[in-house]
């Protein structure tokens, strides 16, 4: 199974850089790539497709490893990155760094969804630990409360910042989801954190195995659940602060696809883990080109096309669970 959902990642990576309103042949690709033959070809493979593929990659892999990891943490089959609060603390550190730079590099604004994401879930973790030791309940009601409180402060945001007017379609990528072009430096520094987020989740893993049958249960194995709620809560930050860094707020990702390949791979998290990486990275290179080529020229956000697939799905996956326990 890893190998056909490996296969399939790279088949929809050849697929995002070959298809779009200007098609490559197959058979110029490899000159196209070398910088060879049509220079035009070239630029469009190296300049523009290739980061894109790469970087939607990079961002639904992170989001598939970051949802399996926190569904199996917290029991809870709805759990995503949406629930520590990393995704809503990006997109307040993104949508600030809109307001208030209105001409800064453009690495600013990933590094800020990047720092916006880390800063959210240390502060879940300190107010989860506020009643003592760290429990999963307490991470819940922080997360939600923390994801509230930004999304307060960015319609605040939105409201009294003229500059935001003028950065329109970098706002609607950050809140709606949107993968453009990135530099080598950029991609490059997401793939290392997104590399050690993933280390860590499969290192992680055995101990999360031990959660299915409750946090106590998990004690008793001797797992040190404060300790790995704190690891779990640092790697899933990491994988959503990139992820929102590369792209904004990419919904459904991180939630239906550990569904699906847990009913492929079992509910073991290592296995489940690389799966979804794999099948998360291909989904989210198959979206963002539906959304360079459903409406070409014109663009949507690659959030309406998650959104747009990943909804009924989900809810397909829902009936299915009802009608296995009746």
């Amino acid at each position: 199974m890893l190998a056909l959902l490996a296969a399939a990642l790279a088949v929809s990576a050849a697929a995002g850089v070959l298809l779009g309103a200007v098609a490559i042949p197959l058979a110029g690709f490899g000159d196209a790539l070398l910088g060879r033959g049509d220079p035009a070809a070239a630029t469009i493979v190296r300049d523009l497709r290739l980061p894109r593929v790469v970087a939607a990659a990079l961002v639904g892999g992170a989001l598939g490893v970051a949802g399996a990891l926190l569904q199996g943490l917290l029991r809870n089959p709805l759990a995503d990155p949406y629930v520590t609060g990393a995704s809503a603390g990006g997109a307040l550190g993104a949508v600030a760094a809109l307001a208030l730079a209105a001409s800064a590099p453009g690495a600013v604004v990933p590094l800020a969804a990047f720092s916006g994401a880390l800063v959210a879930v240390a502060l879940v973790w300190r107010l989860a630990r506020l009643g003592g030791r760290t429990t999963v309940l307490t991470v819940l009601l922080a997360g939600v409360v923390l994801t509230s409180f930004a999304g307060a402060i960015v319609t605040l945001l939105l409201v009294a910042s003229d500059r935001l007017s003028l950065r329109l379609r970098a706002l609607v990528d950050v809140l709606v989801g949107g993968v453009s072009p990135r530099d080598t430096a950029t991609l490059a520094a997401a793939a290392i954190v997104v590399a050690a987020g993933v280390v860590a989740a499969l290192a992680l893993a055995p101990r999360v195995d031990a959660y299915a049958f409750g946090e106590e249960t998990a004690a008793t194995l001797g797992i040190d659940t404060e300790r790995t709620t704190t690891a779990v809560l640092v790697a899933t930050a990491l994988l959503a602060g990139a992820a929102v860094a590369l792209a904004g707020l990419v919904s459904f990702v991180g939630l239906v696809v550990p569904h699906a390949m847990r009913g492929l791979v079992g509910a073991r998290h290592r296995p489940l883990l690389a799966a979804s990486f794999l099948a998360g990275a291909a989904a989210l290179v198959l979206a963002d080109l539906g959304a360079r080529t459903l409406l070409a020229p014109a663009e949507l956000p690659v959030g309406v096309i998650t959104g747009a697939v990943g909804g009924p799905f989900f809810l397909v996956l829902l009936v299915r669970a009802r009608w296995s326990l009746a």
